[in-house]
Order: structure tokens, then C-alpha cells, then sequence
């Protein structure tokens, strides 16, 4: 995937976290982000605070591109893996997340800061055994703060600020 100079993708699909841990995602058509706090309702990671500043803590929002998705389930001999399977709030189409860590993008009336890249949990074997070792060396997406407060619905544009 070469998709560096690209400057605009789209919303694929949004999930938020379920209230049971170890549960399915549940797919959304929006969410509304709140700045240094995350997603208005995602049980797991909004407004929780760091233990080592007592700041906001940066994992507000994480996004991955399907175009990742699919390379990974290719790889791997699988059909497809489904939307939100992977666990991320975002997925996308068009734009190559780990090009833009330490930027800031755009999408829908928000503006988060991408900050780092994913680390894939032992949840992605359950999916398929060998997927969490094809995600390492940043092939799992990203992780962002929210700059500024908006809705994000499915099919918004990503604009790279």
C-alpha cells in the first residue's frame, strides 16, 4: 500500500467498545468526540485520566485502514475480517494511517492528533492464530487524541490538516 501522498480518505465504518470486556464491537453510523477526552459513550477509554502525569491520557480514538484489514485476512488465507473485528473505532479507506503519525487530520467536525502507532493484542488471534504477529511493525493502525470536539458519521472525508 502506497498511499503516503495521498491527502483525503473516508470513514469505512465506526465502533464503539462494548460495556462487557472481551465482547463484540458494536458498528455506529456516528460518534460524537469530545476534546482530551475521547468518544462520548465508549465505555473503555473516554475521559480516563494517566496514572503517570494525572493528565487526560492520549488513547482517546483509534483507527485502522480496511485497506490494512484486507491485507492481513489475504495473508492469513481468510475470506475477509469483518468490520470492527480488529477493535478499532475507525476504520478507514484511503489513506495510509502510520505516514501520518505526528500530524493532525481532520474528519467530519473534529480534529484529532494522530500520536503513535497501535500495539496488537493477544484478542487478535482469537480472530485468526498468527494475525497479531502479522500486525506488529506498524501494520495495526493508529492511535489519536481529539484536539477539537465534532461528530464523526460514517463516509466523512479525513483531511490531512
Amino acid at each position: 500500500m502506497n498511499n503516503a501522498a495521498a491527502v483525503s480518505g473516508r470513514v469505512a465504518s465506526l465502533h464503539l467498545h462494548p460495556s462487557e470486556p472481551g465482547e463484540c464491537l458494536k458498528s455506529v453510523q456516528e460518534i460524537q468526540l469530545i476534546e482530551a477526552k475521547g468518544i462520548a459513550g465508549e465505555p473503555r477509554y473516554f475521559g480516563r485520566v494517566s496514572r503517570e502525569t494525572s493528565q487526560p491520557s492520549r488513547r482517546q480514538v483509534t483507527l485502522i485502514e480496511r485497506e490494512q484489514i484486507a491485507a492481513h485476512a489475504h495473508s492469513l488465507g481468510l475470506g475477509c475480517i469483518p468490520p470492527g473485528a480488529v477493535r478499532s473505532n475507525v476504520e478507514t479507506t484511503g489513506l495510509d494511517l502510520v505516514s501520518l503519525i505526528g500530524r493532525q487530520i481532520e474528519i467530519g467536525e473534529s480534529l484529532l492528533y494522530v500520536y503513535g502507532p497501535r500495539e496488537p493484542c493477544a484478542k487478535m488471534d482469537a480472530i485468526c492464530q498468527g494475525l497479531r504477529e502479522r500486525m506488529k511493525n506498524n501494520r495495526q493502525g493508529v492511535l489519536a487524541e481529539v484536539r477539537r470536539s465534532g461528530w464523526i458519521r460514517v463516509g466523512d472525508e479525513i483531511r490531512v490538516a
